[in-house]
């Protein structure tokens, strides 16, 4: 793999380190400053001309500081002519301003997409992303990865006799319904409405849940206000014990420690899209490594395979 060129931004170099260690290839050193102005420049500082380059960064917080950290590192690369630049967005922060569902609101999922194509970025490789239209807010390729294989295998070994996987909504409810073919068990969903971004009522969960093991499956916990409305409801319906499950492990506040304090959560299990910090972590919980999936993704653009056939 001799012309390929793999940089990581600040926002998640261990991830970056560990895709490389998969691939084979070293992690190119990149070098990012900071004007007097407070203005940001980044320097690639490997040979990037007529190379197949990956730039690695999740958007986590400081989002904002990340997401110009990442158009610069894409800038960057086009003006070292490299053959071809892919973004690997382990996280998509701005996927969830997906739809206009206020007056004169903003679009960001659209707006930042459209923000990375005009730095220069040929291709995007996603994981997870909110919502499904989110894919089409890019005019370039975007390959869309899930982590339902990994999140299965670290539940099959389980006695899944009893299980019942359930959606905090309706919109994740087909991830959820493919993520409990994998387990062969039945899913079931709650019926969720959002008022603020911190604020949710859950007024049903439809599907048999009563007296069974209860994985819980979303794509990302923030927060955790939507897990903490949806165990109350799980708990007047009399469940036997509750996991919790997401691709995108945020936890902002205390999220974790809530969630993690809750005598009848078993465990929480997420993957390392984005960082926890080692003091920010709860014995109850589990992080998964999606490094070999992404790389193999990448492998698989590099040498013009198919991705899809990943989930085949």
């Amino acid at each position: 793999m001799r012309d390929i060129a793999v940089f990581s931004g600040s926002a998640h170099p261990e991830l970056a380190a560990e895709i490389c260690l998969h691939l084979g290839v070293p992690l190119q050193p990149s070098r990012v400053s900071r004007f007097a102005n407070d203005c940001l420049e980044v320097q690639l500082q490997a040979n990037c001309r007529e190379r197949d380059v990956f730039l690695i960064q999740p958007l986590v917080p400081p989002v904002q500081e990340h997401l110009v950290e990442l158009l610069l590192m894409v800038d960057a690369a086009r003006g070292a002519s490299a053959g071809r630049i892919t973004v690997v967005l382990p996280h998509y922060a701005y996927a969830r301003s997906d739809k206009k569902d206020a007056p004169r609101i903003s679009i960001g999922g659209r707006l930042v997409a459209d923000l990375l194509v005009a730095a220069g970025a040929d291709r995007v490789l996603a994981m997870t992303l909110h919502s499904p239209q989110v894919h089409g807010f890019f005019s370039v390729p975007v390959d869309h990865l899930h982590a339902l294989r990994e999140l299965a295998a670290h539940f099959r070994p389980y006695d899944l006799s009893n299980t019942v996987v359930v959606s905090p909504d309706l919109g994740n409810a087909k991830a959820a319904a493919a993520f409990a073919r994998r387990l062969g068990t039945p899913v079931a969903a709650g019926a969720k409405q959002r008022f603020t971004d911190d604020r949710v009522s859950i007024s049903a969960v439809i599907g048999e849940v009563a007296g069974r093991d209860v994985i819980v499956l979303d794509d990302e916990i923030a927060k955790g206000s939507t897990m903490i409305e949806l165990m109350a409801h799980l708990r007047r319906l009399e469940v036997r014990s509750i996991r919790l499950a997401c691709t995108h492990g945020l936890f902002s506040t205390d999220a974790l420690e809530r969630l993690g304090a809750a005598d009848d959560v078993r465990e929480i299990v997420c993957t390392n899209t984005v960082p926890i910090p080692t003091d920010k972590r709860v014995p109850k919980l589990t992080v998964l490594s999606i490094a070999p999936a992404l790389a193999e993704a990448v492998r698989r653009i590099h040498d013009g395979e198919s991705v899809s056939a990943l989930f085949s």
